[in-house]
């Protein structure tokens, strides 16, 4: 047995099967949501048609749910509130023009749990259709998609300023636009008011896991303060990144101040450097994004119109809006930083926001 486990072949065969096994356990639970989510689309309809034509009253739905459980014992997911999330879930997306089958397609590859979420979350069947189709292709957790939608992904998406349609090539152009946000959320940091482009560049860099969350799928971090030399110029950007699906680097400078045209063109320098230094013939062009505190988007887009590299600007939030009558009862930041530990420190400010 001890000879079995050391054999390169053996290994190679057990490690096939422990994958083949995997990828059916994957395709099985793929196949039980589906017919799960099926059920729970007629249920919701069914509840939906006797509630609102038969006129039966909400309170049908509490006997159904106590029927249901009688004869279904050991079945979870006929309670009041799971039955009536059915319904919502129904109503919610056949009270539109949407092709329903194409709906029920969609809807059908994320569990309940997510489905639950989009839809007593989303404000529209267009937000709600986003949130699915990025569950899918991100493989979000509950956890993740809850705080992408309390973050507002919809609303930021696709929304920083750039000049891609004039500097990349359609469809290039149009995923690396999707790609951007505006404004940035780093709710994560902890940082003094009048912070400096370093503390803020160091703190993202301590908490890449949220820094990369908050960037998006497909980002990859390459490293702080990367050296690039230009006609024996030491130079340094801030931070560097690999965007897997745009295959191009992503250079992201840092800047605590309002945006000022003559961000754009030491950003052109450097997307400039990084494709005669570092790119391959292989990889598209490198991408810049210029995080600013704020931004004038009129100064910004004619920054913008006569550089020759592609180039995005947004603005980044850190801290939350708190209400007043909350706000004041917070500690301030300097009593924050009296904390014994780093640990404790950060509970105490989650906590406060």
């Amino acid at each position: 047995m001890v000879t079995l486990k050391k054999n390169i072949e053996y290994i190679k065969w057990v490690n096939e099967l422990k994958n083949l096994i995997q990828k059916t356990q994957i395709k099985a639970a793929i196949t039980v949501n589906r017919e799960l989510l099926s059920l729970y689309w007629k249920i919701g309809k069914s509840i939906s048609e006797k509630v609102n034509k038969a006129n039966w009253g909400t309170s049908v739905v509490e006997q159904l749910s106590k029927d249901l459980k009688i004869e279904f014992p050991n079945q979870k997911g006929f309670s009041r509130s799971n039955l009536f999330s059915m319904k919502k879930w129904f109503e919610f997306y056949t009270n539109s023009n949407l092709d329903i089958k194409k709906v029920q397609q969609l809807v059908g590859q994320i569990p309940w749990g997510h489905n639950v979420i989009i839809v007593s979350k989303s404000k529209s069947i267009k937000e709600a259709i986003f949130y699915s189709s990025k569950t899918i292709e991100n493989n979000w957790s509950r956890a993740v998609l809850l705080h992408q939608i309390e973050l507002g992904l919809y609303e930021r998406q696709g929304k920083a300023i750039t000049n891609f349609h004039k500097t990349l090539p359609t469809p290039h152009s149009e995923l690396a636009n999707e790609t951007l946000k505006d404004p940035y959320k780093f709710d994560f940091l902890t940082l003094q008011e009048k912070a400096v482009e370093k503390d803020i560049e160091n703190q993202l860099i301590e908490h890449i896991t949220s820094f990369l969350l908050e960037l998006g799928t497909g980002f990859s971090f390459v490293g702080q303060q990367v050296p690039i030399k230009v006609d024996n110029q030491d130079f340094h950007i801030d931070l560097l990144f690999y965007h897997i699906k745009l295959k191009c680097y992503v250079v992201v400078e840092l800047k605590a101040i309002e945006f000022k045209a003559e961000f754009a063109g030491k950003m052109n320098l450097y997307l400039s450097a990084v494709d005669d230094t570092m790119k391959t013939d292989a990889e598209n062009p490198t991408i810049g994004l210029l995080l600013c505190k704020s931004k004038s988007e009129i100064i910004a887009e004619y920054a913008l119109r006569g550089m020759t590299q592609p180039i995005g600007i947004a603005e980044y939030k850190i801290t939350k809006a708190i209400p007043k009558e909350i706000k004041s009862k917070l500690p301030t930041i300097e009593e924050i930083e009296i904390a014994t530990t780093k640990a404790m420190l950060k509970t105490k400010f989650n906590k406060s926001i």
